[in-house]
């Protein structure tokens, strides 16, 4: 029993608790074999879309040893962001996704973990590493269904048995050896919600999402016009889509976040269509200031709110 790797352990989860992570997970930074395979398949079907990163720094991906040179442990953490109250979710009315209602996770999640790191060299010394909030091409929910934090659903989201699947995975790499975890049980069972309720039949089998059908993609990622064939099937969201995550029964744990930043700007409960189709740049700048809404521009959000209110 190595006691200084599970006193560095600990501390690790200890701070991670402090700044409000609601799991912390460990797991040794090693090639992910079983991951290889998985990914090259993915991308030979073009499930990808137009997501051509996806392509790129493909050994990077499963060895974080290349990310960071000298790694040994990753530190896996996961951020609730559900709502205290579901917004835009009227019946007829356009929908955003949960994880966009306030302050964009990048900024928020990412200055919490540059304190969790500098908190760590205070107590335990010289430590070399990087924080990493879906920004680089790591594989965020095999490290967390790695290192304990929940099993991939059928759905592709991280479920965690006490949590359900609304949160953000973040990840610090670093040179420091520490006491890994053990992953837990897939428990998903018979259980085909997600598959079943999906709008767009992107869920092709379970645990293979086909990204260039799911609405997330065509609201966010893809660029070019939405194509007609899925004239109909939005199901009113204009900005990324939680129909999977909603119909999950582990989600019936969820309970809302703590986090000031999350909360939207107030007058995005009474938007109705109407204000949507008639949106300013002065508005849209206004009520997604930090928000990861302004991926999309204000032209992308226009577009997919005339894709989606066309079929009304």
């Amino acid at each position: 029993m190595n006691l200084q790797r599970i006193r560095h352990t600990n501390i690790i989860k200890q701070k991670a608790a402090e700044l409000g992570f609601d799991f912390c997970g460990i797991s040794a930074a090693t090639f992910l074999e079983e991951e290889a395979p998985r990914l090259e398949k993915w991308l030979n079907r073009h499930m990808h879309g137009q997501m051509s990163y996806m392509e790129n720094h493909f050994d990077k991906r499963l060895d974080p040893r290349l990310l960071v040179p000298g790694a040994k442990s990753v530190v896996s953490l996961l951020y609730n962001y559900y709502p205290v109250k579901k917004i835009l979710h009227q019946d007829d009315e356009l929908k955003i996704s949960k994880y966009a209602y306030g302050t964009d996770y990048h900024f928020v999640i990412k200055d919490k973990l540059k304190s969790l790191l500098e908190a760590l060299r205070q107590e335990i010394g010289d430590i070399d590493g990087r924080v990493f909030v879906d920004s680089a091409p790591v594989m965020d929910k095999a490290w967390a269904a790695r290192s304990g934090a929940g099993w991939l659903g059928k759905h592709t989201n991280i479920i965690n048995r006490k949590l359900g699947s609304f949160f953000f995975i973040a990840e610090l790499i670093i040179d420091l050896d520490l006491e890994p975890d053990a992953p837990t049980k897939d428990y998903c069972g018979t259980c085909t919600r997600c598959i079943d309720a999906c709008p767009t039949d992107a869920i092709v089998e379970p645990y293979v999402v086909d990204g260039s059908k799911c609405i997330s993609y065509l609201t966010i990622e893809l660029k070019d016009k939405i194509p007609d064939e899925f004239a109909g099937k939005m199901d009113n969201w204009i900005f990324g889509c939680d129909v999977c995550q909603d119909v999950c029964p582990w989600n019936r744990f969820a309970a809302p976040h703590r986090e000031p930043a999350f909360e939207p700007h107030p007058h995005l409960e009474h938007m109705k269509t109407s204000d949507w189709q008639e949106l300013t740049e002065e508005l849209f700048n206004e009520l997604f200031k930090k928000s990861a809404v302004k991926r999309t521009k204000l032209t992308g959000l226009q577009r997919n709110v005339a894709f989606v209110t066309e079929q009304k």
